[in-house]
Order: C-alpha cells, then sequence, then structure tokens
C-alpha cells in the first residue's frame, strides 16, 4: 500500500442538493482519533491485507444498466419506554436531502478515501470492476408521547457511504460506512451511533469494527470497516458475496433504534477463471474494456470502429458484449463469419462481434462489410445484428485473440460476463 494516499474534496451534486465531503491531507490508514490504539493496530493490520486495486479494464465507472435507483427501510420506531420517549429511523434518497454547508467537514477514514467518482452514487451504485459506492442518507428523530399526544424532539439527517473494493487476486472484499450528520436539532444530536457489520449471504466476516461516535458535531466523519471472506475459494467455485451493516442510534434517556443498511450485493469471487490458479473477487456486471491500439494495431482498429459505428454494439456500456467460453458457439461464430473468406496474401479474415461473444452470427443475422474489406459480394450493412468482416494484417488479427485472453484472465471475464471493445489512439 502507498504510503501517503491522496486525499481530495468529493463535491456531490444531486437535485436541489450540494454535498462537499472533505477527505484531509492524512496517511492512508489514518484513523479517527477517538479510536484507542488497539483498534488503531488492528485496522492496520486490516490494511496491510487488501488493497484496492485498479485493474487495466476499468477505464471509467459505471452504474449498473437498467438498474433503478436503491431504496433502504422505511421508517421504523421503537415502542415508547417508561417515560414516553422513543427514537425512529428511516432511509431518505439523497435527493431530497438539503445542501450541506461548503465549508470544510472532517472526513476521518479508518481506510481510504471512497475514489472521486462516488459522488456520482447518489442512490445508485457505481463501480469499477473492483469497487463499488453507493451514496445514502438516514434521518434519525427522537420523540416523547405525552398524554397520548406524539411530540419530536430532535431530529439528525446523516449521510452514509458505503464503499467496497476487492481484488482480482485475493478472495477477500472490504465493506467500509463512512457517515456523518449535517443537519439536525434538540435532543437527536445528543445521541450516538455505532455499526456492526454482518454477512448477507455466500461469504465469512473476518472482522468488522465501527465503535460508537457522537452525532454531534455536525459534518464529523466516522468510518466503520469490515471485512469478508468469500467462500468460493475451491478450484472450479464460483459464488457471490452480500455484505451489510447495521447502524444502531442510542441516546440518553430514549429507547434505542437500528437503521438496517441494505446488503451490498456486488461483488463475485470465484477460483474458476482460465489461466488464473487464485482466487478473486470482481463486480461482475461491470464490462470491461478490452484495448485496440490504432497505432499498434491500425487494421484492427479501424475495422472495429467501422464496425461500432455501423450499429454493432459492444463499445458502451449500455451496449456490451457478453462473453462466450463455450468452444462450440465460438467455433460456429468463426465459421459463420469467416468460412469462406478470400485468400489475400498476408490477411485473414476479422469478425465483429468477436466469436468469443454472444452476439456472433450463431445468434442469427447476416453479414456486412466495408470499402477495402476485400470481401467480394458482401453488402454493406446498418444496425445492432449480424457481424462485419474484413481482411485485415494477419499479424493484427493473430494478436488479437492474445488481446482478449488476456483481458478475459485479469479482469476474471467469465461466460456471461459483459465486455467492451474500445479502440484507442
Amino acid at each position: 500500500m502507498q504510503q501517503y494516499r491522496k486525499r481530495r474534496w468529493l463535491a456531490i451534486a444531486a437535485t436541489g442538493a450540494a454535498f462537499i465531503l472533505f477527505a484531509g491531507a492524512a496517511p492512508a490508514g489514518a484513523i479517527a482519533s477517538s479510536q484507542d490504539e488497539s483498534s488503531k493496530a488492528a485496522v492496520v493490520s486490516e490494511l496491510t491485507r487488501l488493497t484496492p486495486e485498479t485493474t487495466p479494464g476499468s477505464d471509467k465507472p459505471s452504474s449498473e444498466p437498467g438498474a433503478s435507483r436503491l431504496s433502504g427501510m422505511a421508517a421504523s420506531c421503537t415502542e415508547p419506554d417508561e417515560n414516553g420517549r422513543g427514537s425512529c429511523v428511516e432511509y431518505k434518497s439523497p435527493g431530497t436531502i438539503p445542501a450541506l454547508p461548503n465549508g470544510e467537514g472532517n472526513m476521518q477514514l479508518a481506510a481510504v478515501a471512497p475514489p472521486q467518482w462516488c459522488e456520482r452514487a447518489q442512490g445508485v451504485v457505481y463501480a469499477t470492476r473492483t469497487q463499488a459506492c453507493q451514496i445514502d442518507s438516514v434521518y434519525y428523530e427522537t420523540y416523547v408521547v405525552r398524554n397520548g399526544t406524539r411530540t419530536t424532539t430532535g431530529e439528525a439527517n446523516l449521510l452514509l457511504i458505503n464503499y467496497s473494493y476487492g481484488s482480482t487476486s485475493e478472495s477477500r472484499i472490504a465493506h467500509q460506512l463512512d457517515v456523518t450528520a449535517f443537519s439536525g436539532w434538540g435532543d437527536a444530536l445528543k445521541g450516538s451511533y455505532s455499526g456492526n457489520a454482518r454477512v448477507g449471504y455466500a461469504c465469512t466476516k473476518e472482522s468488522g469494527s465501527f465503535s460508537a461516535k457522537p452525532i454531534q458535531p455536525l459534518n464529523q466523519w466516522h468510518t466503520g470497516e469490515a471485512f469478508f471472506d468469500s467462500t468460493a475459494t475451491a478450484a472450479g467455485a464460483v459464488g457471490e458475496c452480500g455484505t451489510g451493516w447495521n447502524l444502531t442510534f442510542t441516546n440518553p434517556g430514549y429507547t434505542s433504534t437500528t437503521y438496517v443498511v441494505p446488503v451490498f450485493r456486488q461483488f463475485r469471487c470465484d477460483n474458476n477463471t482460465a489461466g488464473r490458479t487464485d482466487p478473486g473477487c470482481v463486480v461482475p456486471w461491470y464490462a470491461s474494456a478490452v484495448h485496440y491500439s490504432q497505432a499498434s494495431y491500425p487494421d484492427l482498429a479501424s475495422h472495429v470502429s467501422r464496425a461500432q459505428a455501423s450499429g454493432l454494439p459492444g463499445a458502451t456500456f449500455e451496449a456490451p458484449l457478453t462473453r462466450t467460453t463455450d468452444p462450440a458457439v465460438n467455433a460456429d461464430n468463426r465459421q459463420k463469419a469467416c468460412g469462406d473468406a478470400p485468400s489475400v496474401t498476408g490477411k485473414s479474415c476479422d469478425e465483429y462481434p468477436v466469436a468469443s461473444s454472444y452476439q456472433g452470427l450463431s445468434a442469427g443475422g447476416t453479414r456486412r462489410t466495408f470499402d477495402g474489406c476485400q470481401f467480394p459480394g458482401i453488402p454493406a450493412g446498418q444496425g445492432p445484428t449480424g457481424v462485419s468482416v474484413c481482411m485485415i494484417t494477419a499479424t493484427e488479427n493473430n494478436s488479437q485473440g492474445g488481446l482478449h485472453s488476456a483481458m478475459y484472465r485479469t479482469e476474471r471475464v467469465l461466460d456471461k460476463d459483459p465486455f467492451r471493445v474500445v479502440v484507442t489512439p
């Protein structure tokens, strides 16, 4: 792990809201000052065993295509005690939160600062192949019942950042919960909160810590972090891992109440990736990119650029390709696309979408081509179905398979996983 990690402003804009999250300059692994030395030592020990990873295929973050906005638990109130005092917690969409003051908060992170792109994760999950983030908010209320009349005695609005990360070469996942109260009044501000990490499914909790923190002062960040181990570690194993937190609010003179942070079910772990002997964990819906360099592969890049411009999928998160590991499908795609390719010295037939995708001709459609591709009798075409064929330099075409194999291995792209083909300068 780098000794120092860049801390930055994290400006989060939502409809009618602007949140300012500040991560102050501090060593990676900086611990909130209120934690005792043993807690610090435990956190540092954990951090040496898992570090956020950026993979070559994670060129930009993305929200899950087609996913709806997420929501948490509805209002939940405890019964009043013998003095008529109780409390409630409720999920609030980030878009309903009033604007935060534009001052410097003090984000004391026990682990690492959430990446800058977390600012987009308001009520939805944003991710790369090995990191995922979601921003939500919680409303905490204290109340008293007197003579049958219920009166609110305090309110607090809190911001929650779920930040989870894994590694393509580790079976361990981290789930970090960053919390701050940004507005409130009355007795609610006299309370505190603590966290308990929990397993959603298909993994075990290795450790977790979120000691009690006061709600005041406002805009004071506190962090809980937990580490989970996948159960999909045997050869050939594949399994998801879901993790969550329970955030319990306590307040002198009031009953305690707990907000159940929804299970963060973003990671899939496997020990079934061809070419790898180690287990690892990734966000399976994130479409990693394989890059075709125009400088290194001019013929290949030219063909694919034109094919994508004609409407064929694979260039975007919204319309990715989908990997097939079925040799029969792969062979069928190649035969139907290039089985009658002309013989041209120094060249070979390239098909797009690639044969290792479910978008090849085994799925139906017709062939198209372009001027200069030396495929007589094949028309031009437009639209999202079918394949484009072109005779390109054989050495470039032969390299294409290696590019894809390396990406599939590095990014742990399994059967039916999405992926993108990105042409670069």
